[in-house]
């Protein structure tokens, strides 16, 4: 991607004063005394941000009919924690100036952790609750990591969301994959394979600590954005982000009760939908880096998007002797399309300050309208006794997708200003 070759002469005034602001960050003392560790603590934080999300959808039949949830409640226990991704997303850039980006990930971190513990331990009060909880919580986190991302690897933005989207694709892949066994060591206790998860979030709590003392309130300088909410190519990004999130979440919720229904047992569809994620750390870590190997990111998109498609569409109607073939097509095509997603986040902004807002606004706004593709799948499955009719739905959402994503993988910049208060 080249943004210089693209500056119109509207933007040529913000992209100096942005350059000079960018120039003043780059050549002051480090900030980041030991750069790996704070790497090491954005792979193993994002790791955290999948498992409460994708732990669920294996055990999701087991849950309902040990407390007798209703196909709603079950449908609501799959949107509910998306839509809290949105919900929540903007008070991101609201807790970090308040307390510092780095003080907010430590705590969100740790009140993921005991999201989990509730949702796993305090039957069907808890089951809500506690993913309310982790929904919110992972929002927050996942609004503020693409903004230190921005502020601490400039230079190496697109490589770093590639790792960054890797460590996310991994910890949902475990989740999906590993829940339902986890379950069974444990005698067959579905609280047990989902409350294992709050572990992972406590070692990334333990190692992210450090970050908070290294930062002595460096970061907390207080910036005001103006424009985001009038610029058509954040909305373009917002809505990109939206439904590209939205087919991921009807997969991680929905597809392993859609193969039980093709007739794998919950343990084989588990192993399915974490293969197909596997298959993202592929896509996740390449689809960036091609990207902006080229003039623009919008023929990535519409390749990325087709793939997940095409998986999409295989799984629910492709013979199930083809399913792994079609599984892997798919996570391929979601890593490369959530990877792009952030990625453009990154690209779009001219500084760290744009990006940590433009992060919320895509966020915030997009996961809600996100949480109504499982809601949507779940109403059309109780309409129709079956799973036939949401093929439609993947391919609304889909050909939406790649419309929002053709404005927002032109090389521009959001038009917004960025000043101190």
């Amino acid at each position: 991607m080249n943004p210089e070759a693209q500056r119109t002469p509207e933007l040529e005034e913000l992209l100096i004063d942005a350059e000079a602001d960018d120039d003043e960050v780059q050549h002051t003392p480090p900030q980041v005394s030991r750069p790996w560790l704070l790497l090491l603590g954005l792979v193993l934080v994002a790791l955290n941000l999948r498992p409460a999300l994708s732990s669920m959808a294996p055990l999701l039949s087991d849950v309902s009919a040990s407390l007798g949830l209703s196909a709603a409640k079950a449908g609501l226990l799959t949107t509910l924690p998306v839509l809290c991704l949105g919900l929540f997303a903007p008070l991101a850039p609201i807790l970090a100036r308040r307390f510092g980006a780095e003080r907010v990930v430590l705590g969100i971190v740790l009140t993921l952790a005991g999201g989990i513990i509730l949702r796993s331990a305090f039957g069907e009060v808890g089951l809500f609750a506690g993913s309310l909880i982790a929904g919110a919580s992972i929002g927050i986190i996942g609004v503020l990591l693409p903004g230190i991302v921005k502020r601490d690897f400039a230079r190496q933005a697109g490589a770093m969301t590639g790792v960054y989207t890797m460590a996310l694709c991994l910890g949902a892949a475990l989740a999906a994959g590993a829940t339902v066994p986890l379950s069974h060591v444990f005698g067959d206790r579905w609280s047990m394979g989902l409350g294992f998860w709050m572990v992972p979030a406590v070692v990334a709590a333990l190692v992210w600590w450090p970050q908070v003392g290294q930062r002595h309130g460096a970061h907390r300088v207080a910036y005001q954005v103006k424009g985001l909410l009038r610029d058509p190519l954040a909305w373009q990004v917002t809505l990109y982000m939206g439904l590209q999130s939205s087919l991921a979440y009807i997969v991680f919720g929905w597809l392993p009760s859609i193969l039980i229904s093709r007739g794998l047992s919950a343990t084989e569809a588990g192993l399915a939908l974490s293969g197909s994620i596997i298959l993202q750390l592929i896509s996740s870590l390449a689809a960036p880096w091609l990207a902006t190997r080229g003039r623009d990111q919008r023929l990535a998109i519409v390749v990325v998007m087709l793939l997940t498609l095409g998986g999409l569409f295989g799984c629910l109607y492709a013979p199930l002797d083809g399913l792994w073939g079609w599984a892997i097509l798919l996570g391929l095509g979601q890593g490369g399309t959530f990877s792009l997603a952030l990625t453009l986040i990154v690209l779009r902004s001219r500084d760290a300050h744009v990006a940590a807002n433009l992060s919320s606004m895509a966020q915030g706004f997009g996961y809600t309208l996100a949480s109504l593709g499982p809601f949507a799948v779940g109403l059309v499955h109780d309409w129709t006794g079956g799973w036939s009719a949401i093929g439609w739905i993947f391919a609304v959402i889909g050909l939406g997708a790649i419309i929002a994503g053709l404005g927002a993988g032109r090389a521009r910049y959001v038009q917004v200003t960025s000043e101190k208060r």
